[in-house]
């Protein structure tokens, strides 16, 4: 009898050693494992974001999905669903964005808009494309695919569109259709 428990408490303290031995620290393997998961912080449904500047509203972003994804390294956060965004100017006029699919990169601020983008003003313009993205930060918009545009003057096709958020200062490629130029005097003309 003594002779089997002393085998037996052999056989115990070789597995437990051999347990011991062959167990090390895994911590630096599972950092790595999951280190390059891109997985997202959260996700919302039927979300409305209001965007204030000194508690004046400047936007209101509506969207039934929202994935947020800024807890990696390159922040963003995605709507793959479609959203809309509402933005007012200073007189408090509602200018309205419509597409498909929108992605918003937080540290550039730039904002990439996919699938029948739709640009409406307070003013009756409209701009229509498959992509357009929007620099918040210089508050400028830009594509490079084929848009439509249309308002009181202008009526028109193009590709390539680099523009400010007032349209005011606008380069495009070819045009295609009407555009209302007014003629001006030319006021180096000799008098009689």
């Amino acid at each position: 009898m003594k002779s089997v428990l002393i085998k037996l408490t052999i056989r115990v303290v070789v597995l437990t050693t051999a347990l011991f031995i062959s167990c090390e620290d895994n911590t630096q393997a599972l950092k790595e494992l999951t280190s390059d998961r891109q997985d997202p912080i959260g996700t919302a449904v039927n979300i409305r974001m209001v965007y204030t500047d000194s508690t004046k509203v400047q936007a209101i972003l509506t969207a039934p999905k929202h994935i947020d994804y800024t807890n990696l390294e390159f922040r963003f956060a995605e709507f793959p669903e479609g959203l809309k965004v509402v933005f007012f100017d200073d007189a408090g006029n509602e200018n309205e964005v419509l597409a498909d699919y929108g992605i918003l990169y937080n540290d550039t601020r730039l904002i990439d808009l996919k699938g029948n983008v739709q640009l409406k003003s307070f003013e009756g313009s409209v701009l229509n494309t498959n992509q357009l993205f929007w620099d918040a930060e210089n508050e400028w918009l830009f594509t490079e695919q084929p848009f439509t545009f249309e308002d009181q003057d202008y009526n028109f096709e193009a590709v390539r569109l680099d523009t400010n958020k007032d349209f005011t200062k606008f380069q495009t490629g070819n045009l295609i259709g009407t555009v209302a130029v007014s003629e001006a005097k030319d006021s180096l003309a000799v008098k009689k």
